[in-house]
């Protein structure tokens, strides 16, 4: 037991000792978001494919769903540098080699090649990963990596949901040399970054933001989840509203004491539903109901006639007169 705690005390000072608390190194980091989406698009279809859903779960293992560990992902990024500010625009996925502990190297070598046609002024910049923290294992791929970029970074995402903290959940890491007992050892060092992004991903975070339905719904979809998001929020303001009634009731039965300050703020939103029923007000709802009908009704015939012109179009090459015999004129 002895030997087992000495083993667990060596572990753990060695993992505090491969930590530095801040870079020296001066470099200014420049992340993009679409790096940020890269990874944790992912870490998402990797932990989907490993955890399924309970119905297939429990489908696979006679009624018993079993759920994995969280995984971790692996990959590069790349970018450029410019002088002291390392400008991070984007990432790609590579394997993990579980017999050597670092990443496949024919695997990263087709990828790079690749990109470097697609992006050839980016360069690898270092890798990516997933964890709450820096591992004794990521130093392994750290100087794996050094024979591509002499000081690579490291990008690591943490997919925990902390709702307390504000920042991003992203880390960067730059490798030190460092002298430890005497010996000289790369750490990790945490450096400072920047969220820097061009009108391009700005547009496509957006577009990320406003989220469409998973199964590939088309604009009818999205307007029913709208729709029942509206109801939603109706229903809650009903059941509110049902709520203040009752209490109001029962101050008036006698049964709770009189609060002048509440009957107050009851008036003020007593006086407010009035305005609601003026002709000024029903004029401009109408009119404003009706302009939506009609557009909806033009985008329909709109449609239609596309639709048509299609098919007709369609029937008049099927039956062209050319390609019949007889000399019979085509339909339309």
């Amino acid at each position: 037991i002895s030997s087992k705690e000495t083993n667990e005390e060596s572990r753990e000072t060695e993992t505090e000792t491969t930590m530095a608390p801040s870079s020296s190194s001066g470099l200014t980091f420049k992340l993009h978001p679409l790096v940020i989406v890269n990874i944790s698009d992912h870490y998402t279809r990797v932990k989907t494919q490993l955890n399924p859903p309970p119905s297939v779960c429990a489908t696979e293992n006679n009624g018993e769903a079993m759920l994995q560990p969280n995984p971790r992902v692996y990959g590069c990024v790349i970018g450029v540098q410019r002088g002291r500010t390392v400008e991070i625009f984007n990432s790609f996925e590579l394997l993990f080699d579980p017999s050597s502990e670092t990443l496949d190297r024919s695997f990263l070598e087709k990828k790079q090649e690749l990109y470097k046609k697609v992006f050839p002024d980016f360069y690898v910049l270092g890798w990516y990963s997933t964890g709450n923290d820096a591992e004794e294992s990521d130093m392994l791929i750290h100087k794996a990596l050094m024979d591509i970029n002499e000081s690579p970074v490291y990008v690591l995402l943490n997919p925990s949901i902390n709702h307390a903290h504000k920042d991003l959940p992203v880390t960067i890491y730059e490798s030190e040399l460092h002298v430890i007992d005497g010996i000289p050892q790369l750490i990790f060092a945490h450096t400072s970054y920047t969220i820097e992004t061009v009108e391009a991903e700005r547009i496509s975070v957006d577009h990320v933001a406003h989220l469409k339905p998973s199964n590939g719904g088309s604009a009818a979809t999205q307007l029913a989840a709208h729709l029942t998001g509206i109801h939603s929020a109706i229903k809650m303001l009903n059941s509110r509203i049902r709520v203040l009634h009752q209490y109001l009731a029962a101050m008036q039965k006698g049964d709770i004491p009189c609060e002048n300050s509440l009957l107050r703020q009851v008036s003020s939103l007593l006086r407010r539903l009035p305005a609601m029923e003026s002709e000024r007000f029903q004029d401009n709802f109408l009119m404003e109901y009706n302009d939506k009908l009609l557009v909806t009704y033009l985008a329909m015939i709109t449609n239609c006639t596309s639709t048509m012109n299609e098919m007709v179009d369609k029937f008049n090459i099927a039956y062209d007169r050319n390609t019949r015999r007889g000399g019979r004129t085509a339909f339309m």
